[in-house]
């Protein structure tokens, strides 16, 4: 539902040009077909933030646009409980964000839009930003996502410092840096007691993969096909768009409590 007095929003393609999009394979039938890809070309992507291509794109080419099927969504439907977050737990307005610490425009989304939103909403009470899982880029996405998971349970307030710290490590995907081993360096070197975190992964490798896929299953609900997805309120955002995007959605949002 859309208020006469809320900031108007562009209309968001389904399938953006900055967007890492998942398999066909491991999605329901009715989302959009198609091979692992990053979707659409860096240089029409790096307009969005003034860059020049400096994020080198993935192997895979882009599917044949279709039709957009709308899904409705709605954060009050959106499961948050054990995920990890960043602001005042009982903030007034949630957003989730689905991503893959592999994907390079999930990487521009968060050093951008979600930093930008951080400091002027979470940081000052407004906004809870939840992180949602969707792996799918290979074996080094799970062990980031399960690494995430046991980061959060053993030392909540850094998660922010370690979430910030996996993005600005990332390079090329399953070639490079982010095997555990790598994660588990980077841990400790934050302050986090990357012993514990090991136990956890040992532990608990299983129900953290559990979540980790429910993450992603439930964001196939919502149309969410690849990363990063944002959803605010009843909006949601596809790829990784420009922070105007996000701020009149949160501003919509917080017109509308």
């Amino acid at each position: 539902m859309t208020d006469q007095n809320s900031p108007q929003v562009p209309t968001v393609p389904a399938t953006p040009i900055a967007a890492s999009v998942a398999p066909a394979t491991a999605q329901p039938s009715w989302l959009i077909p198609g091979s692992i890809i990053c979707a659409g070309a860096l240089m029409s992507a790096a307009l969005f933030f003034g860059l020049q291509g400096n994020v080198k794109p993935s192997t895979a080419v882009a599917p044949t646009p279709t039709a957009p099927t709308a899904i409705p969504v709605d954060i009050a439907k959106v499961h948050i409980d054990g995920s990890p977050f960043i602001g005042k737990a009982d903030a007034p307005i949630v957003v989730a964000v689905w991503s893959d610490y592999q994907c390079p425009f999930c990487k521009r989304f968060d050093q951008d839009s979600v930093k930008r939103l951080i400091a002027e909403y979470a940081n000052t009470g407004k906004v809870k930003v939840v992180f949602k899982d969707f792996a799918f880029l290979g074996p080094d996405s799970d062990d980031a996502s399960r690494i995430g998971r046991a980061v959060w349970e053993v030392a909540p307030d850094k998660f922010a410092a370690w979430h910030t710290g996996m993005f600005a490590k990332q390079d090329d995907e399953n070639g490079g840096w982010g095997s555990e081993a790598d994660i588990l360096a980077l841990t400790k070197s934050l302050g986090i007691d990357s012993v514990k975190v090991a136990e956890l992964l040992k532990t608990k490798s299983e129900v953290y993969q559990a979540a980790i896929d429910a993450d992603k299953a439930e964001g196939g609900t919502f149309g969410i096909n690849g990363t990063p997805g944002t959803i605010i309120g009843t909006d949601m955002l596809s790829g990784a768009l420009p922070y105007s995007n996000v701020k009149a959605l949160v501003e919509k949002a917080l017109a509308a409590k």
